[in-house]
Parts: structure tokens; C-alpha cells; sequence
């Protein structure tokens, strides 16, 4: 396995859907509690991305081990497996590499951290296994948007969050033997709120996938979400989703958690409303998929710029 046939396999583009929830929790540390550690940023990089590059992985060999028909709708092209005629083997022992360095960057994390991010942490792993393995994977079932959505954009958000900011969200210690929880339950729910434009953003990347493979899906069995509604609706769940969190934004603006200059991302709904068009026309993972990466990317690298003028700002000020 060569690095392009690597960067294939794992889907590196889509890891994106990871590593911008896990930027946007850091900055909303930085913005509202002027906390950040270092060395808990770059463990849990390490961890994350070679965890999100595993599960990838092993849904794309899961596939490929399950499928009733290789080849069709673009099947030789989008699995990386028979693209490049990888070996078995080869494969499996990058997935068990991968998981390596995601459960040794998360295990530093939880010494420097504690209990809570051992067991959201353990909860996410045990997840992602979940999705692409198993009896019945999440990923073969109507659930998939919903899993990646609240685990990829919120989950992680929150854990990129508390690690720099424990006390001042949820505090979970051990003492005499009793687990002592305490939850600053209105941070925590502005933290959801705040987590909404990427969670919907990372379920509508899932859910043009499982849009684009509809046809593929039904001849493998694989009952996904727009299997079930029909394109249509899928199509049209998949334009709200974007709408919703521009609504989302407002509220933050409104309580606060938000600076002023959150307003400036309006201005993406341009170019994502002619996306989201595109798309509606034609569904096509070679061609037209890339465009709800491209509007997630679009609508929360937008916050992360503004957050981190925000940042930026006060720190001068």
C-alpha cells in the first residue's frame, strides 16, 4: 500500500468532518474561557484523526467483505480496496496500526485529563467499531446521520472543549471510592447549541453518501436512511439540514455565546444554496458528493475564522 492508495483507503478528505469540530471546540475554549493546553491539543489530534482513519477504513473493507456485487455504480472507482487491488492483509494490519495510535494518543489524554474523556472517549470508540462492524453496522441502517452527527459533531466538540475547560463545564472525580459528577448544565447546553451547524453539517455529508449509493445500497441489502424515505424526501431533508443551522446561529447570537461577527457568516448561504442545487440535480459520488463536504467545510471553517478573530481580539483588547 502506497500513499495514494493509503489516502484513498482512509478517505483522508472526509476527515475533515473530524478535525474542524475538534478545531471548533478548541476555539470556543479559547473564546469563552481563555483556556488551552498544549499537550492535550496534540494527544488528542493524534488520537482523533488515526480513530477517524480507522473506522473509515474498516467500514470501506466491511464493505467490500459484505458486498453481494464489486463491481457497477462506480464501485471499482469509489472502494479503494478493488481501485488498487490491495491485500488483504495489508489492509487489515493498517486498521489495527491505525487503532494503535488512537487508543495510545486517547489513553495519554485520559492521564491528563481524567475520568470523563475515559469514558466519552471509550463510548466514541466503542461507537465507531459499531458503525462499520458488527452483526447489523450502524452504517447499514437508518440511524447512520443521526450516530455521526451527535458523536462527530457534538461529542467531539465537547471533549475539545473540556479538556481545556473542565471546570468550568462537568467534573467528574473519584474520591473514597464514590464518583462525585457535577454538571454546569447551561454551559453544557450552550455547548450543544453551539455544536449545531456541525452536526447537522456532518450528517448531511452522511447522508449525500448513502444518497449517492441508494442504488448500489438496495442491490447489497445496505438499508441506509434514504433507502427507506426515497430520494426525494432525502433530497429534501438534506437542503433543511443547512437551513437549520444558519437558524442555529442566530439563537447563539442572541444568547450571547456568539461575538457580532457571526453575522459575516451569512454571507456563505450563497454559495452553499447553489451547492445544494447542484446536488439536487445530480447525485453522483464521483462528481457531486464533494459538494456537502464542501458545504460543511463551507459553513463551519466560516465560524472557526470568526471565532478566532474573536479570540484574537481579545487578546489585544
Amino acid at each position: 500500500m502506497n500513499i495514494k492508495s493509503f489516502l484513498r483507503f482512509v478517505e483522508l478528505p472526509t476527515k475533515v468532518a473530524s478535525m474542524i469540530p475538534f478545531l471548533m471546540g478548541t476555539l470556543y475554549a479559547l473564546y469563552r474561557f481563555e483556556d488551552f493546553y498544549v499537550l492535550r491539543f496534540g494527544l488528542m489530534f493524534v488520537s482523533l484523526l488515526s480513530f477517524d482513519m480507522a473506522t473509515t477504513a474498516i467500514n470501506n473493507y466491511y464493505d467490500f467483505k459484505k458486498a453481494s456485487k464489486t463491481h457497477g455504480y462506480g464501485y471499482e472507482t469509489h472502494n479503494a480496496i478493488v481501485h488498487f487491488k490491495l491485500k488483504e492483509r495489508t489492509v487489515v494490519a493498517t486498521i489495527v496500526i491505525l487503532l494503535a495510535l488512537a487508543a495510545g494518543g486517547g489513553i495519554a489524554l485520559v492521564t491528563q485529563t481524567g475520568l470523563l474523556v475515559f469514558l466519552l472517549g471509550g463510548l466514541s470508540f466503542l461507537i465507531g467499531i459499531l458503525y462499520s462492524f458488527g452483526p447489523i453496522p450502524i452504517s447499514r441502517m437508518p440511524l447512520g446521520e443521526l450516530f455521526s452527527g451527535l458523536f462527530m459533531g457534538f461529542v467531539i466538540i465537547f471533549i475539545s472543549a473540556y479538556i481545556h475547560t473542565d471546570e468550568h463545564v462537568v467534573s467528574l472525580l473519584l474520591q473514597n471510592g464514590w464518583v462525585s459528577l457535577n454538571i454546569n448544565i447551561v454551559e453544557v447546553l450552550y455547548l450543544f447549541w453551539f455544536s449545531v451547524p456541525a452536526i447537522l453539517g456532518i450528517a448531511g455529508i452522511m447522508l449525500a453518501n448513502n444518497i449517492c449509493d441508494i442504488d448500489e445500497d438496495v442491490e447489497n441489502r445496505r438499508y441506509t436512511l434514504p433507502v427507506y424515505i426515497g430520494r426525494r424526501n432525502a433530497l429534501v431533508l438534506f437542503k433543511y439540514l443547512y437551513y437549520v443551522s444558519y437558524l442555529d446561529l442566530v439563537v447563539l447570537l442572541i444568547l450571547g455565546i456568539n461575538p457580532i461577527l457571526v453575522l459575516l457568516i451569512l454571507l456563505t448561504l450563497i454559495p452553499l444554496h447553489r451547492n445544494i442545487d447542484l446536488f439536487t440535480q445530480k447525485q453522483e459520488k464521483a462528481s457531486t458528493f464533494i459538494l456537502a463536504v464542501k458545504n460543511f467545510v463551507l459553513m463551519n471553517a466560516a465560524r472557526i475564522a470568526v471565532l478566532g478573530g474573536a479570540v484574537l481580539l481579545n487578546m489585544i483588547i
